[in-house]
């Protein structure tokens, strides 16, 4: 039987943090406004996100956001 390991939540907000700053770099160092604005979209959500789920509120309806 396979058993998955176990998600943590923070993981992905941190992923999503991660991805937020990349796409900010890349678009502040080629000049691409989309990529900006989708990089600081991401790096909000991810902060909020990590936020919520650190401090144990219910995200989405669910009480461990995956």
């Amino acid at each position: 039987m396979f058993v998955s390991p176990p998600h943590y939540p923070q993981e992905k907000s941190f992923t999503m943090i991660v991805l937020g700053i990349i796409l900010l770099l890349i678009g502040y160092f080629t000049s691409l406004s989309i990529l900006y604005t989708i990089g600081a979209i991401l790096v909000v959500v991810g902060v909020v996100l990590w936020i919520l789920g650190a401090v144990g509120r219910p995200v989405g309806g669910r009480k461990v956001w995956f």
